[in-house]
């Protein structure tokens, strides 16, 4: 990208700022850099190749923001078309068939198309309907997050189905991001979490409270020692 001074071109077609980008016409390049410096704005080269090339009077800051988000926007489109393959089988663990449930749901929330097959195996063939009987389950198990393209088909020896998400609007929330949240969801005043319990103020005891007894003083001597060795001895 080629701005004010790194314009190599002797003349450019220039086009205006705003969205209407209106047609400036052809100038020669210090003629544009004059009227960028006179709108107080840069001159962009938005087409190196055209002849001659295509340049815009823009901010060079607003430029680059227009294009991030422009990429931004075509990524999320192709995001929409990225397809995640999920293997089920007729005899899966209900424990694996929620992980694999989890990560259809963790591909739908992302804008991903899922692709489920169920293979049969040997003899499975024999009992295709056992293979259904796991897909539908799968299927509801996403409705929240997506819908089947089509009815399950057996191509085969396995089952296909594609899955698209639903729109965000009508989408369910992703339950593992939900808890994620709560379980790290601070106070206000930014110390524990406020479902964790504060210990009490004054701990509850069944002991009654302890009599300090203190020794008696004797009275102090005539001399004024309290602890003289010699004060009970008589004399004679």
């Amino acid at each position: 990208m080629r701005i004010n001074g790194k314009i190599r071109a002797r003349e450019v077609r220039v086009i205006g700022p705003g969205p209407d980008k209106k047609q400036l016409g052809v100038f020669p390049l210090n003629d544009a850099l004059n009227l960028a410096r006179q709108q107080g704005v840069d001159l962009v080269e938005i087409s190196p190749n055209a002849v001659p090339p295509v340049c815009q009077l823009i901010e060079i800051g607003k430029f680059r923001y227009e294009l991030a988000k422009k990429e931004k926007e075509s990524r999320k489109h192709q995001h929409a078309s990225t397809v995640k393959e999920v293997q089920l089988s007729p005899r899966i663990d209900p424990h694996d068939l929620g992980i694999k449930v989890q990560h259809a749901v963790n591909f739908l929330c992302e804008d991903m198309k899922v692709k489920v097959a169920l293979k049969f195996r040997g003899r499975e063939m024999a009992h295709t309907e056992i293979g259904f009987e796991v897909v539908n389950k799968f299927i509801a198990e996403i409705a929240p997050f997506g819908h089947p393209d089509f009815t399950p088909k057996l191509v085969g020896r396995a089952i296909n189905l594609m899955i698209t998400p639903l729109p965000r609007a009508k989408r369910a929330k992703n339950p593992r991001q939900e808890e994620a949240g709560e379980d790290a969801g601070p106070d206000q005043d930014g110390g524990q979490p406020a479902h964790k319990p504060k210990p009490p103020a004054h701990p509850p005891t069944n002991h009654e409270p302890v009599k300090v007894h203190k020794p008696d003083t004797a009275p102090p001597a005539a001399d004024g020692f309290n602890n003289a060795p010699f004060a009970g001895l008589e004399i004679k």
